[in-house]
């Protein structure tokens, strides 16, 4: 087994077209076949599925992928620690974001990154499915670390993640609704409401809807929103209720926060990364540089000092 055929097999398995990761890799494609049947002959295995159509890990290529992406790491610190010695840091970190994501200044955090070690290139994208997607996205290698929005101590098992925030979340009543002027509710009281919420496969959204169906009440749910200030919107324009972080509401005059009587429905900003996967040099680095670019609005609390969650 060669370094080159674990890299050929990675790009392959992120691009899922041969075609595609030849392209990445600036080789040619016969290189690319050759190497990844050279490699499944080495392990007596077939590691992609391969038509026309498409091409898609079998159930070795899945088992092996993180292991290659270890082997991958491990050479990739290697190279980390001559380049501290020498040219200074390098290689790629790519993140995965959630959308509408406010409570880190993104923005500065990567311009201070690039501005500390411009020969690393730093890539950051938007999954649409939340944290659902990001989860997928480091179990399938297409990214290095991603953002989780999901209930405190819900991380799964294969990630290492560091707590960031813990956000409380209220109830968000438009006003003029029926239990605006309440100060508090039981989860009966909001049966067969209208609800704002995000798409399924965001962490917030499992986390009310397992609430709502272990209480055994129906909840409604009008619109899916992208974006905590696009669900905002919808509730201050009276389209329907949401449970949303408090800072999110609190300057909204169009909003009511009602409390939900025994509920807080409280979730903690994750960042996250696969345990297989050593981080490298660079990624500690965008970890620690994070850390200095958290907001903290009114109603969030401080992660427990950027814990490891194991």
């Amino acid at each position: 087994m060669e370094l080159r055929q674990l890299e050929y097999f990675v790009a392959v398995a992120h691009e899922r077209s041969f075609t595609l990761a030849a392209r990445r890799l600036h080789v040619v494609q016969s290189a690319v076949s050759a190497a990844i049947a050279a490699l499944e002959r080495d392990l007596r295995v077939t590691l992609f599925e391969r038509s026309a159509q498409r091409v898609v890990l079998t159930e070795a290529g899945t088992a092996f992928l993180p292991e290659a992406l270890a082997v991958m790491d491990a050479v990739q610190g290697a190279r980390d620690v001559v380049d501290e010695l020498g040219a200074g840091m390098r290689g790629s970190v790519r993140v995965g974001l959630l959308p509408g994501l406010g409570l880190i200044d993104l923005p500065a955090a990567a311009g201070e990154f690039r501005r500390r070690y411009p020969n690393v290139e730093l890539q950051l994208r938007v999954d649409a499915e939340g944290s659902a997607g990001v989860i997928v996205a480091l179990r399938n290698g297409d990214i290095d670390v991603g953002f989780l929005g999901i209930a405190a101590g819900s991380v799964p098992r294969e990630l290492t993640a560091w707590e960031l925030l813990r956000v409380p979340q209220v109830l968000a009543v438009p006003v003029g609704h029926r239990l605006a002027r309440r100060r508090s509710v039981t989860l009966a009281d909001l049966a067969d409401e209208a609800f704002v919420d995000f798409p399924p496969g965001f962490g917030t959204r499992t986390m009310i809807d397992q609430t709502f169906e272990a209480a055994g009440i129906g909840r409604h749910v009008v619109v899916e929103a992208l974006g905590i200030e696009n669900g905002v919107e919808f509730v201050r324009h009276g389209v329907g209720l949401g449970i949303l972080p408090g800072y999110a509401v609190a300057d909204q005059k169009a909003i009511r926060v009602v409390a939900i009587t025994g509920e807080s429905f409280q979730w903690s900003l994750y960042m996250a990364t696969l345990k297989k996967r050593k981080p490298t040099a660079a990624l500690r680095a965008l970890l620690g540089l994070v850390s200095t670019h958290l907001r903290h609005p009114s109603g969030t609390e401080p992660g427990a000092d950027v814990h490891q969650q194991n």
